[in-house]
């Protein structure tokens, strides 16, 4: 519900000539209320006039456009292109307009409370993602750079001095405009401040630079995804000479670890990447998908002194010493979302998954079972096994072969979890031709009965809703769930798979001809 103040703040913004004649006169505590009045009315000029005389020392997004007293809808995840470029354009235009007025103060803008979701609500329906975020932040500083050099300025703005908190995503695509921002921060008014940072479709050689010009004592959150082949000894020598103390997320690209040729050497090795981690006392979530780990989990979590809150051991060939030390370790009391797909669980561990649970169940939030091997004939043990979990608020287990039935029957139960919002459940078995094989390879996994399925999936919504369970969101995402970060550059991926398709395809071809 809106305030009074906000109805006025929102008649005031809309009449744009007016607003900018009297913005001067504008108490400095109303800024804050006149920004989100603007960005929810999407007043492109307004914001970029607010940011550009913006009277406080501090300049927050996830603030400004959080729950406040005056409306509290949460507008951080409308990024809406029009009002993102028209903030950061303000930013720009304040460093030069900064001389002309003594009571401008600006010391810190922080970009990172903003949150890509896939359905936007803005009208231009233009979304700026954090990749799109980075490359523009990195053009600002620089066009302010090239101004400075060509033009006499005030010398007054050399003394101008703001640190912009960022969540930058670099690939291959924008990297010479962040690497040339980075590289000239010390001269820019705007000083880039990089405290989470996500690399994809990037050389190694390009990876360890950028990151040697990022300041890792600000760094809490690292993602190292997809098209960077960083292997373990890579690893090594990424933790032996840099130091992350603030860092309490670490992703880790597929095929990082490979225990199937282990020799002295690579067991030393982990050993080294186990007490390095340890060091990071901050570290609390950690992805390592599709690696091969087997029988060597202890070696990397042992040595962490503080519990970890999310794990990602996914298609990671873990064996049951791996899982009976997880399920043992000082971690388990601690999880908050675990991502076990990809394992056997029912048939492997059973005894270790029910342990598992019960030590989870006072903590854990989100469970993700994909790929398991869930049967029929598991639901009544995976039921048993979820019930103490009250607090879990997501479970997703795609790609599990189960009947309508028997999801009929853990639907049923699931109502019964008080604050579960969103299930992700697989296409019933029976939708699909009899003897389909598990798991289902993409050419295969949408020929199924789409009609039979739109019936079960009715009947499984028409268990919640019997259940005054509306809130509960359940849904199949054939090909896993939305990744923000992947749908905005799904053309620079598209485009590095058909050069690599190229390279091998060409490889093969000399190989044959040589023959």
């Amino acid at each position: 519900m809106k305030s009074l103040r906000f109805f006025s703040a929102e008649a005031f913004v809309s009449n744009e000539e007016f607003a900018r004649k009297s913005l001067s006169g504008v108490a400095h505590n109303l800024f804050p209320l006149l920004f989100k009045a603007s960005y929810l009315l999407e007043q492109g000029e307004m914001i970029h006039n607010l940011v550009k005389n913006w009277p406080l020392v501090d300049f927050n997004m996830g603030k400004l456009l959080g729950s406040t007293e005056d409306y509290q809808e949460d507008l951080s995840h409308r990024t809406c292109s029009v009002c993102l470029e028209s903030c950061l354009t303000g930013l720009r235009d304040y460093v030069l307009n900064h001389p002309s007025s003594p009571v401008k103060r600006l010391k810190l803008v922080d970009l990172t409370g903003m949150k890509d979701v896939e359905v936007q609500f803005c009208d231009c329906k233009k979304t700026m993602g954090r990749w799109a975020r980075t490359k523009l932040l990195s053009k600002i500083c620089l066009e302010l750079l090239f101004y400075l050099q060509q033009r006499q300025c005030d010398p007054r703005i050399f003394e101008i001095s703001i640190d912009v908190l960022i969540e930058l995503f670099v690939t291959d695509w924008n990297y010479e405009m962040v690497v040339q921002a980075l590289l000239k921060k010390c001269y820019c008014p705007l000083k880039i401040c990089c405290v989470a940072l996500r690399f994809d479709n990037l050389s190694l050689q390009k990876f360890f630079y950028i990151i040697k010009l990022t300041d890792s004592s600000l760094l809490r959150k690292l993602e190292i995804v997809h098209n960077v082949h960083l292997e373990m000894e890579h690893l090594e020598k990424l933790l032996n000479n840099i130091y992350f103390p603030l860092l309490t997320s670490l992703t880790l690209p597929a095929r990082t670890f490979n225990t199937q040729r282990f020799t002295a050497t690579d067991e030393q090795m982990l050993n080294n990447i186990g007490e390095k981690l340890g060091e990071m006392t901050q570290l609390t979530e950690l992805s390592m998908s599709f690696s091969i780990l087997t029988g060597r989990l202890q070696k990397l979590l042992s040595p962490l002194k503080t519990p970890l809150k999310i794990l990602d051991v996914s298609n990671c060939s873990l064996n049951h010493a791996d899982m009976s030390y997880l399920a043992n370790s000082f971690h388990a009391d601690h999880l908050e979302a675990l991502d076990l797909s990809g394992h056997n669980i029912p048939d492997l561990y059973p005894p270790t998954f029910f342990k598992f649970l019960s030590h989870f169940s006072s903590m854990l939030r989100s469970l993700t079972l994909e790929d398991c091997n869930i049967q029929d004939s598991h639901v009544n043990m995976l039921i048993l096994g979820l019930r103490p979990c009250q607090k879990l608020q997501e479970f997703k287990f795609l790609g599990n072969p189960l009947s309508s039935q028997a999801l009929k029957y853990l639907f049923t139960f699931l109502c019964g979890l008080p604050r579960l919002k969103n299930v992700e459940f697989p296409v019933p078995k029976d939708c699909y031709p009899v003897g389909i094989t598990y798991p289902i390879d993409d050419v295969n996994l949408c020929r199924f009965d789409h009609k039979k399925y739109e019936s079960i999936a009715e009947e499984l919504n028409l268990i919640l809703l019997q259940a005054n369970r509306e809130d509960i969101k359940a849904s199949t995402p054939l090909f896993g769930s939305y990744d923000a970060a992947i749908q905005e550059t799904k053309n620079e991926l598209g485009a590095c798979l058909i050069k690599s398709f190229k390279e091998t395809l060409e490889k093969f071809t000399t190989s044959l001809n040589k023959i």
